[in-house]
């Protein structure tokens, strides 16, 4: 049998100070047949500019006008020939034996709908200090257990850790562009539904940048935001119940409910009330979120929408300076490098 070709998919919009690196992150790639597609989803820098450098025989280069994530993914997934797809955000960067390690795997599994997942760090901007934090997801599960476990203990796995089948990829459908949040949350939970199981593979690593209060992931009060937040919850407890409606699947399912609560609570009046209706379809009801700790006294005295605001401001500004933090030794390593490098020229041309 010929080597399976491998379509590593890069959806990209503004992206410029990352770009590079996630494309080279792509082509380190040991895995010896694959291509490589970038969509630009109409960004206003030079991300598109910047990926055109790479454009050659396996590389393809594309732009579009900005129709968001979705509709970049699904450009990307148009256009790839590949028997498996990897996706590979933008901002972030793959080990260069990722793939190879899960091909390893997947000769191994008697089943193309065999979905093989991998190991992920969160890191700023030094990826060898990439902090890798084991979740119960890290294992071999059937698609009921490792849904019950991200909705029920509030977990993820971001899309790079994926390896998909293209029997898998064409049984799940097109990335759902109606969502501007979530969107590959939901996504991947049809192609869980589409597997006949999860394969963890522990040597497969992906580096997840933490890229920063302005990216499209960050949950804020818009209303596009949380009306896409709240669909994609609705979406998520319909697939869940598809596989199983049980009472542990419908406690899961609550818990879920409940810790976005209160991104919702208590100004956006309708979607609360259609949240509370679809609890009480799972059997139970939403607690009034309560704030804890610094908060709770910001909430008594100046109202739930002063404490959340407090509460976001907090989290920025711890996640700014360790942000900050980290550039700066980078920063201080790159010169350092640089010294010992000019430091060996200098004794050899002595």
């Amino acid at each position: 049998m010929s080597t399976p070709l491998i379509s590593i998919l890069i959806p990209a919009y503004n992206a410029e100070c990352w770009i590079c690196d996630t494309i080279r992150s792509a082509l380190a790639q040991t895995w010896p047949r694959k291509e490589i597609i970038i969509v630009d989803d109409g960004s206003r820098d030079q991300t598109f500019a910047l990926a055109q450098e790479f454009a050659s025989q396996n590389v393809l280069v594309v732009t579009q006008e900005n129709q968001g994530a979705a509709a970049a993914r699904n450009r990307g997934l148009a256009l790839s020939q590949g028997d498996y797809i990897q996706w590979l955000d933008a901002d972030d960067l793959l080990d260069p034996h990722k793939i190879a390690n899960q091909m390893a795997a997947a000769d191994r599994s008697e089943s193309r709908r065999t979905l093989l997942s991998a190991a992920w760090g969160r890191f700023y901007y030094r990826v060898g200090k990439a902090n890798f934090v084991p979740t119960s997801l890290w294992s071999d599960l059937l698609p009921v257990e490792w849904l019950m476990a991200k909705m029920g203990q509030n977990l993820h796995m971001p899309p790079a850790t994926w390896l998909v089948s293209r029997e898998i990829s064409e049984a799940a459908g097109p990335w759902d562009a109606r969502l501007s949040l979530d969107d590959d949350g939901e996504y991947f939970c049809r192609v869980i539904l589409a597997s006949d199981g999860i394969r963890f593979v522990p040597d497969a690593k992906v580096f997840y940048r933490a890229s920063g209060w302005g990216s499209l992931s960050t949950m804020d009060d818009s209303e596009e935001k949380l009306k896409s937040k709240f669909l994609s919850m609705e979406l998520h407890i319909g697939y869940i119940r598809s596989l199983e409606d049980s009472e542990r699947v419908r406690a899961s399912c609550l818990k879920y409910l409940q810790r976005r609560f209160l991104r919702f609570y208590p100004e956006h009046v309708v979607l609360v009330k259609q949240l509370q209706q679809i609890a009480a379809s799972l059997g139970g009801c939403l607690e009034t979120p309560q704030f804890s700790g610094k908060y709770s006294w910001i909430q008594k005295l100046f109202g739930w929408a002063a404490a959340r605001t407090a509460r976001r401001s907090y989290n920025r500004m711890k996640s700014g300076v360790a942000r900050f933090y980290d550039g700066m030794l980078l920063g201080i390593e790159s010169l350092g490098s640089r010294a010992k490098r000019v430091r060996g020229s200098t004794i050899k041309v002595a």
